[in-house]
């Protein structure tokens, strides 16, 4: 499948996904640490592709959306924006409100699992 079309079915089927250096639990650079704790610290469910681990994604994933640094958040389909922005939506309790909406359109599956 080509890259960016498998970048269109994560984002479109992942209520809230971050594209980011490493894993949540083993982040790889500092930005992608802060935005996966932000998303953490709201307490919803979110997916995550280490981009590290998929050099199509990561070659491709600037184009997909036109955002050009990582980590890259998307919630219910929309690029949010990267670290700087998802901390300011933490910061005012906003993201947590679009987490907590976006998490009812995950498939009913065991809640808090990260994929």
């Amino acid at each position: 499948m080509d890259p960016l079309e498998r970048i269109k079915e994560q984002v479109e089927s992942n209520p809230v996904i971050i594209y980011m250096k490493g894993t949540p639990q083993f982040p790889q650079c500092g930005f992608s640490s802060r935005a996966a704790a932000a998303l953490q610290d709201c307490g919803e469910k979110f997916a995550y592709v280490n981009i590290l681990a998929d050099p199509e994604i990561f070659e491709n994933l600037p184009k997909f959306a036109d955002w050009p640094t990582f980590p890259q958040v998307y919630v219910n389909g929309e690029l949010i924006g990267g670290c700087d922005i998802t901390l300011e939506l933490h910061a005012s309790g906003e993201l947590q409100k679009m987490l907590k909406e976006a998490a009812k359109n995950w498939p009913d599956e065991e809640e808090g699992e990260q994929s």
